[in-house]
C-alpha cells in the first residue's frame, strides 16, 4: 500500500520536525531566524499524529475483521502479540533515551532534559501505563504507543463482543460490531474527547481511530453505498466540530476520507511509486522511536559549543533531523526487525500492516 507508506513517511517526519521545534535549546536560539516556520512545526505540526490514529483504525480492522466479524477465536492471544510487537523495540529505545538524557544532564540545563528516572516510573513504562499513572514521559512521543495498544484492545474487545452476541450470523455480527464502534466513536466526538482530562485514555482519541474504521468498512460495498457511509460518517463529524471545533479532529477526518477516495479509486496500491517513499514510511515506528533520544544529544552538544549563535543552531536542527533518520534506518535494521523475527519491516505502532 504505497499511498499509507507515504502518509506515514510525512507524518512521522513532520512529528520530528515538531518535537525539534517543541523542544530546545536548539530551536530557542534559531526561532529568530524563521520565526513562522519554528512556531507552526512548535504548534500544528504535531497534529500529525492523527495521521497515525485513522491509519491505525483502517490497517487493524483491515487484519482484524475485514468484513465485519472477527477472524480470530483467541483474542487475548492476539492481544499479548501486539503488546510484545510494540514494546520489545520500545524498551530498547527507552534505554537509549535514558542513556542520552543522562549524557544531555552533564552537558546543559534545560527544562526538555527528562529528570532521572524512579523505579516506578520505568515500570510504568515498560506496562504502558505511565500516563494513567501520572508518571512524567521518558521519551516524547511515547504516550502515544500506549494509547495505541489502548486503542487496538478497544476495538478488538468491540469485535469480539459482537461475535459473542451474534455468534452464528456472521451478517449480524457485522452490523454489531459497526454499532458498537459507531457508538463508542460517537462518545468519543461529542465527550471524551472533550474533555482534556481523558486524554490518558484510548476513549479520548477513538473516535480519530474509528474514522480510519468506517473509511475501511465503507469502501468495501458498491461505490454509490460507499458514498452514502462517507457522507453519513462526514455528517456526524461535521455537527461534532460545530458543537466543538478540534483542528485535530477535522483532520483526521480528512485522512479518513482521503483513505477512501485511495481504496475506490485504486491509488492505495499503485501511487506513489518512490522507493524512498516506500523506505522512509517502513521505517516510520523506528523513526518515532529513536529520533528523540538523537535530538537530545544533538541539542545538548550544540548547547555546550555553539551556545546562542542562530545559524550554528539551524544548522544544529538540520543535523538532528538528518541524524534522526540515520539511527532510525539502523535502528530498523538491527532491532525491530531483529525482535520480530523477520526483515519484513512494521512501521508505526498504529499503521502495522498486521496484528497477529
Amino acid at each position: 500500500m504505497p499511498f499509507i507508506d507515504a502518509l506515514k513517511a510525512l507524518a512521522a517526519q513532520l512529528i520530528v520536525l515538531h518535537h525539534l521545534a517543541f523542544y530546545g535549546p536548539m530551536s530557542d536560539h534559531a526561532h529568530a531566524l524563521a520565526p513562522d516556520l519554528i512556531s507552526w512545526l512548535s504548534q500544528d505540526a504535531r497534529y500529525a499524529v492523527q495521521v497515525f490514529l485513522v491509519l491505525g483504525g483502517f490497517l487493524a480492522v483491515h487484519s482484524l475483521a475485514p468484513e465485519g466479524r472477527l477472524r480470530t477465536t483467541a483474542p487475548l492471544g492476539l492481544l499479548w502479540k501486539r503488546y510484545c510487537k510494540l514494546v520489545g523495540p520500545y524498551l530498547v529505545a527507552l534505554l537509549l533515551a535514558l542513556l542520552s538524557a543522562a549524557i544531555g544532564r552533564m552537558l546543559m540545563e534545560h527544562d526538555s532534559l527528562p529528570g532521572r528516572p524512579s523505579l516506578s516510573q520505568v515500570l510504568a513504562h515498560v506496562f504502558l501505563l505511565q500516563s494513567i499513572l501520572g508518571h512524567d514521559g521518558l521519551s516524547a512521543g511515547v504516550w502515544y504507543i500506549a494509547i495505541d495498544f489502548q486503542l487496538f484492545a478497544l476495538l478488538l474487545g468491540l469485535l469480539w463482543l459482537a461475535g459473542r452476541a451474534a455468534a452464528t450470523s456472521a451478517g449480524e455480527a457485522a452490523m454489531m460490531a459497526a454499532g458498537l464502534v459507531a457508538t463508542l466513536a460517537v462518545a468519543s466526538l461529542y465527550h471524551f474527547n472533550r474533555d482534556a482530562e481523558w486524554d490518558s485514555w484510548g476513549v479520548y482519541f477513538f473516535g480519530s481511530y474509528a474514522l480510519g474504521v468506517a473509511s475501511y468498512w465503507a469502501t468495501g460495498c458498491q461505490p454509490r453505498r460507499a458514498a452514502g457511509w462517507l457522507l453519513a460518517v462526514a455528517a456526524v463529524v461535521a455537527v461534532a466540530l460545530l458543537l466543538d471545533y478540534r483542528p485535530r479532529i477535522a483532520v483526521a477526518l480528512v485522512v479518513a476520507l482521503a483513505l477512501a477516495l485511495a481504496r475506490c479509486s485504486g491509488v492505495l496500491e499503485r501511487w506513489p511509486k518512490s522507493r524512498l517513499i516506500g523506505y522512509l514510511g517502513r521505517t516510520s515506528y523506528s523513526l518515532f522511536l529513536v529520533h528523540f533520544p538523537v535530538c537530545l544529544l544533538v541539542n545538548a552538544l550544540f548547547s555546550r559549543f555553539a551556545q546562542d549563535d542562530p545559524w550554528l543552531n539551524l544548522a544544529g536542527l538540520i543535523v538532528a533531523w538528518l541524524a534522526s533518520m540515520a539511527a532510525a534506518a539502523l535502528f530498523h535494521r538491527f532491532v525491530e526487525a531483529a525482535l520480530q523475527g523477520s526483515r519484513r519491516p512494521h512501521t508505526a505502532p498504529t499503521a502495522v500492516r498486521e496484528s497477529s
